[in-house]
């Protein structure tokens, strides 16, 4: 029951005994002769007991609704407020607060908000401070390694599944037999092959991450997705605007860039890719979609460390993170981003 419907019932129902009350009150001071009079005396063809009852229900159902309505507009207003500071948004009154009690509710929002905003500025500068360290600190080997380890995986088993595959090409192309089955076996095995080269292409990438070293969050999304696009047969799209942002905002959706690409790469079997960077009013906006098996977002993301990886990120930052994604018919990554009056203004 929302609050008009509250509000005109409780209105009927208080007329209808103030009524009752009133009335007994009169009679127990003026007591009538005849009671049978109330219902023998008519007003407008319409007994006067009962008349008179239903004009003070409408009564009532009037003030119910006219109170109905003002409740309700008083409360949309403090609704739109809550709303807007859940999505990261200004929160500001489009309507004044005729009610005393609505108005301390309203600064006790703005209160709410400011401290938000204070926590969020500050856990993106510490989140810039932490990149930054971390950067210094472990970057440097933690390249070095995985760095490593790619150049052995493509020296050796890459350099391997290649000639594995060239030498299977050319089994099925000098095969002259007519034995189906061994021509649908050799093509089997040529189809695995092909298979595992692009899962060693799509791990050598994730083993060789594009790092930002110097250059701007949207510069490494174009260098990594045009990487993408000449190693791996996807078809990819992207859609990236160009505004500053502070390190280590840039730091977290780069690697959550990296990670949601890597997953697409090794998990859904997708054949296209799209990539939107953009800046809508004071939100910053990642998003990531792709046409691959899709997943179970609730039963992969208890068991998932990529997917509490992007989340924890995400939260670093003062951001969301959310994930849509249909058997059969893709995933969807969307990372939103409240970005600060104070901020935006270039790298620091």
């Amino acid at each position: 029951m929302n609050i008009l419907q509250r509000q005109i019932i409780i209105g009927a129902s208080l007329a209808f005994f103030v009524f009752l009350f009133a009335l007994a009150t009169f009679f127990a001071a003026f007591p009538l002769s005849d009671w049978s009079l109330l219902w023998e005396r008519e007003i407008i063809d319409v007994p006067f007991i009962i008349f008179i009852s239903g004009i003070s229900v409408f009564i009532g159902i009037v003030f119910g609704v006219i109170s109905g309505f003002f409740w309700r507009k008083q409360l949309h207003v403090v609704e739109e407020m809550l709303r807007k500071i859940e999505q990261g948004q200004q929160a500001e009154r489009n309507e004044p607060l005729r009610l005393k009690e609505l108005e301390l509710i309203s600064a006790r929002i703005g209160k709410i908000q400011k401290y938000l905003a204070e926590q969020t500025k500050l856990s993106q500068r510490l989140a810039s401070e932490k990149a930054e360290e971390q950067e210094r600190r472990i970057q440097e080997i933690v390249s070095e390694e995985r760095h490593r380890l790619a150049r052995e995986l493509h020296d050796s088993v890459s350099q391997q599944l290649f000639a594995a595959s060239m030498l299977i090409s050319a089994i099925n192309e000098a095969q002259t037999c007519s034995d189906d089955v061994q021509a649908k076996q050799l093509k089997l095995v040529e189809e695995m092959i092909h298979q595992s080269q692009l899962e060693m292409r799509a791990l050598l990438l994730h083993l060789r991450p594009v790092a930002l070293k110097g250059k701007s969050l949207q510069e490494g999304i174009e260098e990594l997705l045009r990487e993408l696009q000449q190693k791996i047969p996807l078809n990819i799209q992207w859609k990236i605007e160009h505004f500053s942002l502070d390190k280590g905002i840039e730091d977290h959706l780069f690697r959550i860039l990296q990670e949601s690409v890597s997953n697409t790469l090794r998990h859904a079997k997708a054949t296209s890719l799209e990539v939107l960077l953009v800046k809508r009013g004071s939100l910053i906006i990642l998003r990531v979609v792709d046409d691959g098996v899709g997943f179970d977002v609730e039963k992969t993301k208890t068991g998932s460390y990529g997917l509490q990886n992007m989340h924890e990120r995400a939260v670093e930052i003062g951001g969301t993170l959310h994930i849509v994604s249909v058997p059969n018919q893709g995933t969807r990554l969307e990372v939103r981003i409240p970005l600060l009056s104070s901020e935006g203004g270039g790298k620091k």
